[in-house]
C-alpha cells in the first residue's frame, strides 16, 4: 500500500475521532474532575452531557468519508468553545495543551483533505 495523503488523512481523521470519542465519555461519566471542572467554569450541569454527546456525534461524522466535512466543522467548533472557555477561566497550560493538540489535529485533518 502506498501512502498518499488520501490515506494520511483518513488516518489522521480516525486518530481524532477516537480521542472525540474518549473526550465525549469522559464527559457524559461526568466523574468528580470533570464535574468540578465544568461547575468552575460557570456551565449548568447538563452543559457536560450535550458537550459529551456533540463530541460523540463529531467522532462518528469523522469516520466517514461523506461525512468528514461536517465532522471536522463540528469538531472545529467545539475546540473554539473549548479554548474560549479555557482562556477565558485562565487555565494553567496542562489544561491548554491538550486542547491545542486537538485543534492543531483538526487543522491537519482539514489541511489534507483531497
Amino acid at each position: 500500500m502506498t501512502w498518499n495523503a488520501v490515506s494520511f488523512e483518513s488516518i489522521l481523521a480516525t486518530i481524532v475521532a477516537v480521542l472525540f470519542a474518549v473526550a465525549g465519555v469522559v464527559n457524559l461519566a461526568g466523574r468528580g474532575a470533570v464535574k468540578r471542572d465544568f461547575a468552575r467554569w460557570g456551565y449548568p450541569a447538563w452543559f457536560r452531557l450535550l458537550c459529551g454527546a456533540l463530541e460523540l456525534f463529531s467522532a462518528a461524522l469523522l469516520l466517514g468519508q461523506q461525512t468528514r466535512l461536517l465532522g471536522i466543522t463540528l469538531a472545529t467548533a467545539i475546540m473554539i468553545a473549548v479554548l474560549f472557555t479555557l482562556l477565558r477561566n485562565r487555565e494553567p497550560f496542562r489544561h491548554l495543551a491538550p486542547a491545542l493538540i486537538f485543534s492543531a489535529l483538526i487543522v491537519a485533518t482539514f489541511a489534507l483533505r483531497g
